[in-house]
């Protein structure tokens, strides 16, 4: 089953000054989103095999339209994460269909490696709830300088019959971080942690 795509949105979010210091270069973070029909909404389906492939087709788009708004090929992203939303005839194991078993890989594809586990939220709401999308680092959880989150919205989704679904990609971490940890030049990524 292929995804039936009601609209596509794209957020770019840039920092170029933080407490009154510039931020040079800046930092950016940028969301796609898909508002999608729910082939499930008001019924129990045992199988959800239909929004896990959706989950992998959505997952290279999204990630491609995120790494354009960024402007950068996608090997030089730095953190990523993914998030969706269900309207109210929906159900969270339907954005767990689609976020866990597929989506992942076509993510890390394009970015050229991603070696954490891709953080993730799902929730259920109607038109216009915030979609809140954690960060982390791609290749070392550890890494607290890129823990962050995006959060956005589109205004008439998703209605209830509907799920919105979205990657977040950043080209850096937030910006001045001074909380310590392991910093972003220490990465091994051998085991996605550091």
């Amino acid at each position: 089953m292929k995804a039936q795509i009601r609209k596509i949105a794209v957020f770019l979010d840039e920092t170029l000054t933080e407490m009154g210091r510039p931020i040079s270069p800046p930092t950016r973070r940028a969301a796609a989103v898909a508002v999608i029909a729910n082939p499930f909404a008001g019924r129990y389906v045992e199988d959800l095999t239909d929004l896990m492939d959706i989950g992998e087709e959505l997952g290279g788009l999204l990630t491609a339209r995120a790494v354009a708004a960024l402007g950068i090929d996608g090997a030089k992203a730095e953190s990523y994460g993914k998030a969706a939303a269900v309207g109210e005839n929906g159900e969270l194991e339907h954005a767990a269909a689609l976020l866990h078993p597929k989506l992942g890989a076509p993510v890390r594809k394009a970015l050229g490696k991603g070696a954490a586990l891709i953080p993730s939220s799902k929730k259920r709401g109607g038109p216009g709830v915030p979609l809140d999308i954690p960060l982390g680092h791609k290749d070392a959880a550890f890494v607290r300088s890129h823990f962050d989150g995006m959060e956005v919205r589109i205004p008439d989704a998703p209605r209830a019959d509907e799920i919105m679904v979205a990657v977040a990609v950043t080209d850096s971490g937030r910006p001045l971080p001074r909380v310590g940890g392991l910093k972003a030049s220490e990465i091994k990524g051998e085991d996605g942690l550091r």
